[in-house]
């Protein structure tokens, strides 16, 4: 059997516009409902949702039977031996596509790449690969993709953060990096770096998201944002954002049970509408 492509990855590089939503709830019931929603990629979050390995393999397995959502896992963190580690862990339960978290440098970038890549060799015995262990587990189904060691870096799609001051300062660089697929805009984080901490629709928040969309797509590469307010989700596609994510299932879930609440109670006050995040 031939290593599965990533169709994620495919649809990035022809800059196809994938719609996504954010999974914080860890849990397999709750994902395979919204993998059953006709979202193109749903994000399960290992740096500020309660998730681990377990419970990450458990939403990829029911994720499994609705082929049309394509999971993305972001890692708690990426740098260092802890973040080889995970990558690692991540990569070999079989997620196919990673989200990185606070990326501020070009060698950060560098040494994520290698960390998602097994090794490669040229015509001088040049590790032109990366670092990341000989086993690919459940990713190879066990050893039932014979050639998965040597198919799987084209199918590994690698998505990094900027969310900060010093990532927009190094943006140009970052985004050139060869092996980096996509560059995803943290707003909420952004927001807190620039000075206007949980305010990211603030102006100046939104100029400086607005400048790194043009120069991500400057670089060939493609970019990425959350944003619950639909009206901004869609100018950031019509911006040429790629991969936009929606919404977040803790905040439906919490809007939603408010509303419904607050419609049939007394003294109970739904929450206002969100217009960004």
């Amino acid at each position: 059997m031939q290593t599965p492509l990533n169709p994620f990855k495919q649809a990035l590089a022809e800059k196809r516009a994938q719609i996504g939503l954010w999974l914080g709830l860890a849990s397999p019931y709750s994902t395979e409902i919204c993998a059953g929603a006709g979202f193109d990629w749903l994000l399960i979050d290992g740096e500020h949702a309660p998730n681990d390995i377990n419970s990450i393999l458990a939403q990829l397995q029911v994720m499994a039977g609705y082929p049309g959502s394509h999971p993305i896992a972001r890692v708690p963190m990426g740098h260092g031996h802890v973040g080889e580690a995970l990558i690692k862990q991540y990569l070999d339960i079989g997620v196919q596509t990673l989200l990185v978290p606070m990326v501020d440098t070009p060698a950060q970038a560098a040494a994520l790449v290698r960390a998602t890549r097994y090794p490669q060799y040229d015509a001088q015995g040049r590790n032109i690969g990366g670092v990341r262990g000989m086993a690919g587990a459940r990713a190879s189904r066990w050893g039932r993709y014979p050639a998965y060691a040597h198919e799987a870096n084209a199918q590994i799609c690698l998505l990094v953060q900027a969310e900060t001051q010093t990532a927009l300062d190094n943006l140009d660089a970052i985004a050139a990096t060869e092996g980096v697929d996509g560059v995803f805009i943290g707003p909420a984080d952004l927001s807190a770096s620039l000075g206007h901490v949980a305010n990211p629709g603030h102006p100046d928040v939104q100029a400086a998201i607005e400048k790194a969309i043009a120069r991500i797509l400057k670089a060939g590469k493609a970019a990425g944002i959350l944003s619950t307010d639909e009206t901004l989700a869609r100018h950031h596609l019509d911006m040429g954002a790629t991969f936009v994510a929606v919404g977040l299932d803790t905040s439906l879930l919490v809007r939603h049970t408010s509303a419904l609440a607050a419609r049939f109670k007394t003294g109970v006050a739904a929450l206002p509408a969100s217009k960004t995040y």
